[in-house]
């Protein structure tokens, strides 16, 4: 055996691990969605229009402190390593799901979901191991992947929680907190370092300021203008986040069981989206027509969840929606082939702080709409936030077809130094 070969397969290794991280990850999101109106309304005793509300704070706290904390941890992973950086973020996520679990009071809860989204800032991380081994033209392929993993989180996660969930409301709580553990002590033996010494860089405030990051993306104007395609197709995205519990709950009578369920079929389905599908389509489209071939299924999917007679159409919306999954790998591939490799982290972070812009945004306004349109004035249609969606992808479709004519071969490209 050479070692390109041997090399080749130790890469392999360390990037599946790293998709087993972002699984994890991704288990513990979606093991609490199922049960979380329950165990808002078990501890306000508020109804389903307020509770709504209230889960769309968790979110916002959630978010902001991702928005802060992942250009750091992007940042941190630059300087001493991905390796440290996930493991011990890992660790702590695991500790975050027993406080919550473990909340006396609604004001606990919140604690728990600040931690959560400092340690969730990982995910800046691991998407940099991508751009560290996988060769430019593969990267795409990884990045759906990694986003496979993510979504195969979703499968056991949402699925997993509403059976515990039927069993107690905390339950998914020390689930996700045991996953964690475990995920740290595999890793500590599986991981190994993907950044070596000579490409680190040092680590400074300045590029650790979540606004920052995206700032230094200003140098290269197309990946400024995938920032925004994804600002706005990841904001129109918060109103499946925000809402979907609580739209199934009041217009179809789902309980725990039945959105874990559905919320595991989306996961299912984008997990063979991303993992292996997008591989092949960006291999015969190129990334750049990927982009809009996955984008433009999002109107569809929102217009069915907006206007859905039965819970049917909910299904079929699911279905539909699922081949978004294209987009994003996509358009990571055509950003890190224009970012200099010791700035991996730094991209990663910028994409992960526009992301959890919208997560700011996105929940309150989601959670405003559904509970403007669902309470006993004016005109009632639960469906809102999804026509909403629709109209900011509409705007974010849009801007990926002006980005996608600035895309110019790698040759005239410019990285960041």
């Amino acid at each position: 055996m050479t070692q390109s070969t041997t090399e080749a397969k130790a890469s392999t290794a360390t990037l599946g691990f790293v998709a087993f991280i972002v699984f994890i990850d991704m288990v513990g999101i979606g093991l609490i969605i199922p049960v979380m109106p329950s165990l808002l309304e078990e501890l306000t005793g508020d109804s389903v229009d307020q509770t709504a509300l209230i889960g769309g704070w968790l979110l916002f706290a959630y978010a902001v402190m991702q928005f802060l904390f992942a250009p750091v941890i992007g940042g941190l992973s630059d300087r001493f390593g991905r390796r440290p950086v996930l493991l011990i973020t890992l660790f702590f996520l695991g500790i975050d799901y027993i406080v919550m679990a473990l909340a006396p009071d609604l004001w606990w809860l919140f604690l728990g979901r600040i931690l959560s989204g400092i340690m969730g800032a990982s995910w800046s991380a691991a998407n940099s191991c991508v751009a560290d081994v996988a060769k430019p033209e593969d990267r795409g392929k990884y990045f759906g992947i990694l986003g496979g993993a993510g979504a195969s989180g979703f499968v056991i996660g949402p699925g997993l929680g509403g059976v515990l969930g039927t069993v107690d409301v905390r339950l998914p709580f020390i689930a996700a907190a045991a996953i964690a553990l475990i995920g740290v002590v595999v890793g500590y033996f599986m991981l190994r370092e993907t950044l070596p010494p000579e490409r680190r860089r040092a680590f400074t405030l300045a590029r650790a300021n979540p606004l920052g990051t995206i700032i230094q993306m200003v140098k290269t104007p197309v990946v400024i203008g995938f920032l925004g395609v994804i600002f706005m197709t990841q904001l129109a995205a918060q109103s499946q986040i925000a809402v979907w519990a609580y739209h199934t709950t009041l217009v179809f009578g789902w309980d725990e069981l039945a959105i874990g369920l559905s919320v595991a079929l989306f996961g299912i389905l984008l997990a063979l989206t991303q993992g292996l599908v997008t591989g092949r389509v960006i291999g015969k489209f190129g990334p750049k027509r990927t982009c809009m071939i996955g984008a433009f299924f999002g109107l569809p999917a929102y217009f069915m969840f907006a206007f859905a007679p039965s819970s049917g159409w909910m299904i079929t919306g699911i279905v539909v929606g699922s081949l978004t999954g294209l987009t994003f790998p996509a358009m990571q591939q055509i950003m890190s082939e224009r970012i200099s490799e010791d700035a991996q982290g730094e991209l990663q972070g910028a994409i992960a702080s526009t992301i959890s812009i919208t997560s700011i945004i996105g929940p309150v306004m989601m959670t405003a709409t559904f509970g403007a349109f669902t309470d006993d004035q004016g005109l009632f249609l639960p469906g809102a936030p999804y026509l909403l969606a629709a109209g900011l992808l509409v705007v974010g479709i849009g801007l990926l077809f002006r980005t996608l004519k600035r895309v110019q071969p790698l040759s005239v490209g410019t990285a960041i130094n």
